[in-house]
């Protein structure tokens, strides 16, 4: 948790010393109202038992003693009156200190996120951030705010509370009565803490597996229901669900124990110096006021423990949170940009020397030893099975991962020596899963390029073959795009995350599967677009489909994460047994031959 504070603004402390000042301030107000109570009940218990023993009491002292009631009962209520004043701006400083604490909390985790490599994203999960970013930082709110408010106020209560109370009364029985409830109220608590603060972790981990299951379910809904496993899913989160609500209803149980305990021990406590305090004053050793005025510190200290007690309680759930957020926020990044990109020595160009790969913790490469080079302006290919490793490749040049060994070359640099903004201008990726984000069809494309004029909206729609149906919609680019882009068909998502690939005019674009959903017509046409794009820029180009890459200045034909064939499609159809399997399971060999 202490590591989390470096992230304090500076003035937030400044919010801090202030909260003490008026906690003490509070504290200082509340601690002498007991003082007025027992001045105002002594003054009438002495009145009443004068008249009691049939003492005429003087007119003088009546008026004295009157005054002197009715001035405690108004300094009792300015110290009201202050310490709900102090309240209420402790509360206020407190609440703006948190908000903002965790606001600036949320900040960082999501810049940190968005820098994170793919390695990162797959060691911590997505479930596991959104729980973090979310869940997690509020518990962090609500232990600051408890912090403040509290951790500050309790033991100066308790402390002064204590001194005050021996001084109100010399009866060592009354004190015994406190110390027994403050030792009734720790052991109390205590009992609780050990049963339910292993539980909290187990929480928290169990709500990144709920987490995890929603948005499994949500983002596959289409399958689910494709597959009739609706039934199969419903039983994977009423399980996850079931063990989550197990846990909270224990912690729950137990920490609800606390409130009845801890009224019985105040309500006893109570009762007791009543009790005792009956026979001091049948025995004249303490007055009336006296009496009322102990009990009151008596509730003051037991509260100030309580509130201690309930700060034991949630700041080592708080501290699990903390852990969570600092993992994200101290986690180094495995891959690391230099200060400034180096100037590259070519354009457009993509070499690979003798690259392999492995992602982190698989015990096989995906790649071994894959070298070529593809100029500028040229259209490489790659085809291969299923698990080939073709979209490695373009994970490897966007370096979403850094080889395991061997260089990856973009412009004749190693792309270890890009920033990565300078990495990403050059780039122009479509996804293989065709991503939209909740907005217009514009905003989408200013993710490509920020404030586009309307031809160059115009120029990238028609080159992605989008613009037909663009125009035809009533707000044309000002469309309104669902989240996920539910509102468009497979084929009109595809064609709009090439659109706003083109918008960027990067220097290479990368394709990963993205003609998939485009039937061969307007493939055709699309990729004709391309290559006459003036200075139209290179191309990679992971397809399953032959006729996608027929024309490709170089095809790569991948197996098993080897290289196995590389050269044109006539090159390949003549001496690469591979190719040769993939083509003529797609087309006749009439077609194949006229190509």
């Amino acid at each position: 948790m202490l590591k989390l504070l470096k992230n304090f603004r500076w003035y937030y402390w400044l919010f801090c010393i202030l909260i003490i000042g008026f906690v003490y301030l509070q504290v200082a107000a509340d601690l002498k109202m007991p003082d007025y109570l027992t001045k105002i009940l002594n003054n009438a218990g002495l009145i009443s038992k004068m008249r009691e023993y049939g003492v005429t009491v003087p007119a003088d002292l009546l008026s004295d003693t009157k005054s002197e009631i009715y001035t405690s009962g108004l300094k009792m209520l300015l110290c009201s009156g202050i310490s709900v004043v102090s309240t209420v701006i402790v509360s206020f400083l407190a609440a703006k200190i948190a908000a903002g604490f965790s606001h600036d909390l949320r900040d960082k985790v999501y810049d940190k996120v968005q820098n994170f490599s793919l390695n990162e994203i797959d060691s911590f999960s997505t479930s596991s951030l959104i729980t973090r970013s979310t869940n997690d930082i509020t518990q962090i709110q609500m232990v600051v705010v408890m912090v403040l408010r509290i951790a500050v106020s309790a033991p100066i209560m308790a402390i002064k509370g204590i001194i005050q109370a021996s001084k109100q009364a010399s009866s060592s029985n009354l004190n015994s009565i406190v110390i027994i409830s403050v030792i009734a109220l720790v052991l109390l608590v205590l009992l609780i803490f050990i049963f339910v603060m292993p539980k909290f972790k187990q929480i928290q981990g169990l709500t990144d597996k709920l987490n995890l299951v929603t948005r499994e379910n949500l983002t596959g809904i289409r399958v689910v229901r494709a597959n009739n496993a609706q039934g199969y899913e419903e039983e994977k989160f009423a399980k996850v669900n079931n063990d989550v609500t197990k846990m909270n209803v224990f912690v729950n149980r137990m920490m609800s124990l606390l409130n009845p305990g801890m009224m019985i021990i105040m309500n006893g406590t109570s009762l007791c110096i009543l009790w005792v305090g009956a026979y001091a004053i049948n025995n004249n050793v303490l007055n009336i006021g006296d009496v009322f005025g102990f009990q009151q510190y008596a509730m003051i200290i037991c509260m100030a423990f309580m509130q201690l007690i309930m700060i034991f309680v949630m700041v080592p759930r708080g501290m699990v949170s903390a852990k969570r957020i600092n993992e994200v926020l101290e986690s180094k990044n495995l891959i690391e940009e230099p200060e400034h990109s180096t100037a590259p020595k070519e354009k457009g160009s993509i070499e690979f020397k003798n690259v392999s790969f492995m992602y982190p913790g698989s015990n096989e490469p995906v790649l071994s030893n894959i070298s070529f080079k593809i100029n500028d302006g040229e259209t490489l290919a790659i085809i291969g099975s299923t698990g080939s490793g073709k979209s490695t490749i373009l994970n490897l040049i966007n370096r979403f991962y850094d080889a395991t060994s061997g260089s990856v070359l973009i412009d004749g640099i190693d792309v270890k020596e890009y920033k990565e903004k300078d990495l990403e201008a050059k780039l122009g990726l479509v996804p293989q899963k065709s991503n939209l984000f909740r907005g217009t069809i514009k905003s989408n494309l200013e993710y490509g390029k920020e404030n586009p004029t309307d031809e160059e909206i115009t120029n990238a729609l028609t080159i992605a073959q989008a613009y037909d149906f663009v125009s035809n919609l009533d707000l044309k680019e000002n469309s309104i795009v669902a989240q996920g882009g539910t509102n468009f068909s497979g084929g009109q998502k595809q064609r709009l995350c090439i659109a706003r690939a083109i918008i960027k005019n990067p220097e290479i674009f990368l394709f990963d599967d993205s003609f998939s959903a485009l039937d061969l017509k307007t493939d055709q046409a699309l990729r004709l677009a391309l290559k006459n794009i003036p200075n139209h820029a290179t191309s990679v180009i992971v397809a399953q489909r032959i006729g996608t890459i027929i024309n490709a200045d170089k095809i790569i034909v991948l197996d098993k994460g080897e290289v196995v064939g590389i050269g044109t499609h006539k090159e390949l159809l003549e001496k690469c047994s591979v190719y040769q399997e993939i083509a003529y399971s797609q087309l006749s060999k009439e077609e194949l031959e006229n190509a």
